[in-house]
């Protein structure tokens, strides 16, 4: 059973420690999925930029990378993120596709993506974690059940920009889903359903719907035993689905609202001893939001 938590910061006084409490929060839930982890970030943007977090293999030199787009570079182990000005964006993903050694993870103005095999905390370690700040963070830990130990099947997932999903459980309808989504122009880089699952809200929000609609709307076409947090660029939110087998608590303060697979995901948050603790409701869309 994979593990997942979110956590989404009402006190900008707090953005500092996101990543510290993120990487408890995450480590703790080690048992639930030896396999892989990882975490999708919402830091600070930079006005005209657009932020590419990729994996790259030996041999790619990422640093050469300033000098021709006017980007900057942080290096995070086998992963980096590229920061562009919007006007090079398409021509930087064009150099970066046509690369054999270099996997783009996710793109967008806030958020960044890192994932691999390994426990929690030696993922999170690897990436640095604990010290990056932001306003929300989802994170996953992976069983990999019915498929191989890769970083690519690890989750988050990503099919748009400044947006991604975590999720436990499993979808009955994925192939289907898939194959229509493909038809709308919708790429996929893994066989995962939860890799399905995103793309289908990232169509959703293309199409013009907010995040709780694009959920709303998911209880409706997506089939199986399911809860899902998902971040957006301005966003939080979690869904269960309608039976809701899949174990889930959430915690609000003044200060955050938090999610975790289980209640000791969440024991070491500031103020937790006074939060509003309840198992959200099967069939209900939970949704925060804030300004860019």
């Amino acid at each position: 059973m994979c593990g997942i938590a979110g956590l989404f910061l009402k006190n900008t006084a707090l953005e500092t420690r996101l990543g510290a409490l993120m990487a408890d929060m995450l480590n703790v839930l080690t048992e639930r999925g030896p396999d892989s982890a990882g975490f999708a970030v919402y830091g600070s943007g930079m006005p005209g930029c657009v932020k590419f977090t990729v994996r790259v293999q030996p041999g790619f030199d990422v640093l050469s990378l300033p000098a021709k787009f006017d980007a900057t570079v942080a290096e995070h182990g086998d992963h980096a993120v590229i920061s562009v000005p919007a006007a090079r964006a398409l021509e930087l993903r064009a150099v970066l596709e046509r690369r054999p050694d270099v996997t783009i993870v996710s793109t967008g103005n806030r958020m960044e993506l890192f994932k691999g095999i390994g426990l929690p905390e030696d993922v999170g370690t690897r990436f640095g974690l604990a010290r990056m700040s932001g306003s929300h963070a989802i994170g996953h830990t992976r069983m990999a059940t019915e498929s191989a130990v890769t970083t690519e099947g690890a989750h988050p997932f990503s099919t748009g920009a400044d947006q991604c999903l975590v999720h436990n459980g499993s979808l009955s309808n994925h192939n289907d889903v898939r194959r229509n989504l493909i038809r709308e122009g919708v790429h996929f880089a893994t066989q995962n359903d939860t890799e399905v699952a995103a793309g289908y809200l990232s169509h959703k929000l293309r199409e013009g719907a907010k995040l709780d609609e694009a959920l709303t709307s998911a209880l409706n076409d997506l089939d199986g035993f399911y809860t899902f947090v998902v971040g957006t660029e301005t966003g939080f939110g979690v869904l269960r689905d309608p039976v809701a087998c899949k174990p889930a608590v959430m915690a609000e303060t003044d200060d955050y609202v938090a999610f975790g697979s289980e209640y000791r995901a969440l024991a070491g948050l500031p103020g937790i001893e006074a939060a509003h603790l309840f198992e959200p409701e099967p069939a209900k869309v939970y949704f925060w939001e804030r300004a860019a």
